[in-house]
């Protein structure tokens, strides 16, 4: 049967099994009724067993079909390491509940078919997995155990609660200690443990990269590229022809500059800027990717399987081969290079008053740092100053333009998270040697500055132009979590203003920017992070909540975003004159899917990404057993208070270390309050602790508090 036959057919069941004259019947009666052949019976089956899954109709234990009488939802099972779960339900925002006693043997990322629980005073929805439809992971990594007659894998991800059984034949001759990926060939159920087979020893615990590879093999990210791949890669020149200027705007004579990391290799953006009269000239000129990856090649399949790049503490893993984003691709100073260039004409308000979106060849002058550009910026270095002296009135004209369309975003309501990256050091055996914060600075807010405009501008362009396009879309937050926010932000006496249970995004900048530089600032504007949904890929021009604008899109990365390099191929399309109705109908086919499965992969990099740096912190917190160091309460829970140190890392102190008989949780002023010693604790406040412990496979450090040297001094960060 077709897909169009099968719907057609499920229809027809569906109504006869929902008439009111229809009575429950076995499946040799309802095909006598329906002149059902004896060849046909199997598809009448398999239509069965679908509205079976899909909820709408129920068997019952006589063999009997009616309608279902429950009311039944499908959806992905997440589960907890603590043994209960939630239901996320595709195009729902608020997932269900499942309570650990209404699991019924379903494992993390089951598909399941939940029949909902009645919902009273107002609490979120929740639910008991009634079937499990297919189990959605095939292998785990985990830790092998070797017992007398067989062993078992305690899988990493502690979502996946249960061990696995290994049978000693099927161990590969894995002993104690070695990481292992082990295929499923039984899960189990609420009484017996799944059941597997060990296909591959990726390490010993204790041998180096281990861990990284680990995680790596968890989320299945693809490492090596195939042979095709490179042998199409090999392929491609290493050199700009004369043939591929043809037809391009030629920029070479433009003064272009690169700005990036000291250690970057890959440099797929490039600024030039002028004055003519009031108005600045500004060129976001971007590497032309999509001049060697051709649509459905070999390359490109890989790229969009791909997703994205994926930057680990040890290691890129990248979403094009490094001879593409190392070479031809990236913007090398003093050589040619194609490039898809932005070229937009602002006023002295940060309008764009008039744009240009072009194929055009550069050639970039000079490639800087963001170290650099802040030594001549900021810190007026005369070295370098002297050093880069014919690039600094461009700088300085970079630095007048960056700061009025800031000003211009900060008046629309635009919301700035200045939230602090890790930076983690590795010596070469990948032990962690040090790990702080990694702070933005005068030139990489330029640069971000200037790929959000050109991002803006050219969504804006596609967008009235009505041609298929790929946006970044931020939907407006839940006004439950904002409901929330708000009364808890009320105890440090900050109030956000909510109309028609809906918020402006001018609102919450209001509030980050009243609590710059108090003790509250990374606590609150967190929980603000956490209130707001997560922005995503959509086809759908739906607006941008945290910058405040209704057109917004990823033009400015297409190295390392696969979304940015299918708008390239979207623009190059309609610069050519190739948007007819023919291509207008293959991208309204497959930009939906490109959306979904780069928003997917985007999700996949950020969870390896925190977990590799949340590994590498727990190690590096194993060596400072003992030691104290100020922090500051970013959460209070009622099993314990969690402590920030200033190069991020964040401990527990669990209640059962608070020196005192008992401590009681008070959650509507988040305070934790010892009932003996009346000492209160609050959100925001300056603790010194002392390291407890970590455990390496939870990921969690301990703490207990040092009230022997508070207000003495204590290290302030770990350094060594």
């Amino acid at each position: 049967m077709t897909p169009e036959v099968l719907k057609s057919r499920k229809k027809i069941i569906y109504d006869f099994i929902c008439d009111d004259l229809y009575v429950p019947m076995k499946i040799k009666e309802m095909a006598i009724l329906l002149n059902v052949s004896k060849e046909e019976r199997d598809n009448l089956k398999i239509i069965l067993d679908e509205l079976i899954a899909e909820g709408k109709i129920e068997l019952s234990k006589r063999g009997k079909y009616s309608k279902a009488s429950k009311k039944y939802v499908e959806g992905t099972f997440i589960g907890h390491p603590k043994g209960f779960g939630f239901v996320e339900v595709e195009g729902q925002d608020e997932d269900i509940f499942i309570s650990e006693s209404q699991v019924n043997g379903a494992l993390h990322h089951d598909k399941v078919q939940v029949t909902l629980l009645p919902v009273t005073g107002g609490k979120r929805r929740e639910g008991t997995i009634v079937k499990i439809i297919s189990h959605e992971i095939k292998e785990v990594v985990g830790t092998f155990e070797k017992s007398q007659n067989f062993g078992f894998v305690r899988p990493d991800n502690l979502r996946f609660t249960k061990d696995i059984f290994i049978p000693m034949e099927r161990s590969k001759g894995a002993v104690t200690g070695h990481k292992v990926v082990v295929e499923l060939t039984s899960y189990g159920d609420n009484d017996k443990k799944p059941e597997g087979k060990v296909v591959e020893i990726i390490g010993h615990i204790n041998d180096p990269g281990t861990d990284i590879m680990s995680i790596v093999r968890a989320y299945e990210l693809p490492v090596e590229f195939s042979e095709k791949v490179m042998n199409q890669v090999e392929r491609v020149s290493n050199e700009v022809s004369e043939v591929d200027r043809v037809g391009r705007m030629d920029l070479r004579d433009w003064q272009t500059v690169t700005i990036d990391g000291e250690d970057a290799k890959d440099l797929d953006d490039a600024i030039t800027i002028t004055k003519e009269g009031d108005n600045f000239i500004l060129g976001v000129h971007i590497a032309d990717v999509t001049n060697y990856v051709q649509e459905n090649s070999a390359l490109d399949r890989e790229a969009l399987k791909r997703g994205t790049s994926v930057y680990l503490v040890d290691r890129v893993i990248p979403m094009l081969p490094h001879k593409l984003s190392n070479g031809i691709c990236s913007l090398n100073a003093g050589t040619d290079r194609l490039s898809l260039s932005c070229i937009m004409t602002v006023d002295l308000k940060g309008n764009v008053i008039d744009h240009r979106i072009a194929e055009t060849v550069i050639c970039v002058d000079q490639r800087m740092s963001y170290t650099e550009v802040r030594k001549i910026l900021h810190d007026k270095d005369e070295e370098s100053i002297e050093r880069y002296k014919d690039y600094v009135p461009m700088f300085e004209r970079m630095e007048e333009l960056a700061g009025i369309l800031r000003e211009k975003r900060w008046k629309r309501g635009s919301i700035d998270f200045d939230f602090p990256e890790t930076k983690i050091i590795l010596d070469k055996m990948g032990k962690p040697i040090e790990i702080k914060p990694y702070e933005r600075n005068v030139a990489t807010r330029i640069i971000e500055d200037f790929m959000l405009l050109a991002n803006e501008t050219v969504a804006q362009d596609y967008f009235w132009q009505e041609i298929p396009f790929v946006y970044r879309t931020h939907d407006k937050p839940d006004s439950e979590k904002i409901m929330k926010l708000s009364t808890f932000i009320n105890n440090f006496g900050h109030v956000i203003h909510i109309s028609q249970d809906e918020i402006h995004p001018k609102e919450l900048q209001k509030l980050l920017k009243k609590i710059e530089d108090t003790p509250e600032e990374a606590l609150i504007s967190r929980l603000t992070l956490r209130s707001m949904k997560q922005a995503k890929y959509t086809v759908e021009s739906t607006g941008h909540f945290g910058l405040a604008t209704p057109y917004y899109c990823h033009f400015t990365s297409p190295i390392r975003r696969y979304p940015d390099l299918q708008i390239h191929r979207i623009i190059k399309d309609q610069l050519r004159g190739r948007m007819n109705e023919n291509t207008i109908s293959h991208y309204e086919k497959i930009l939906p899917e490109v959306a979904k499965h780069s928003s997917a992969m985007e999700r996949r990099a950020d969870e390896a990404e925190r977990e590799t740096e949340k590994l590498k912190k727990v190690e590096y917190m194993s060596e400072h057993i003992g030691e104290s160091f100020e922090g500051v309460i970013s959460g209070i829970m009622n099993w314990g208070l969690y402590v920030e140190l200033p190069n991020t890392i964040e401990g527990l102190i669990h209640i059962t270390n608070l020196k005192d008989d008992y401590y009681y949780y008070n959650e509507g002023t988040y305070e934790m309050v010892g009932e003996r010693t009346r000492r209160v604790f609050k959100l925001g406040e300056q603790v010194v602790v002392r390291v407890l412990g970590v455990d390496k496979y939870q990921r969690t450090i301990d703490f207990e508090l040092d009230d022997e040297t508070q207000g003495l001094e204590v290290k302030e960060s770990i350094e060594n």
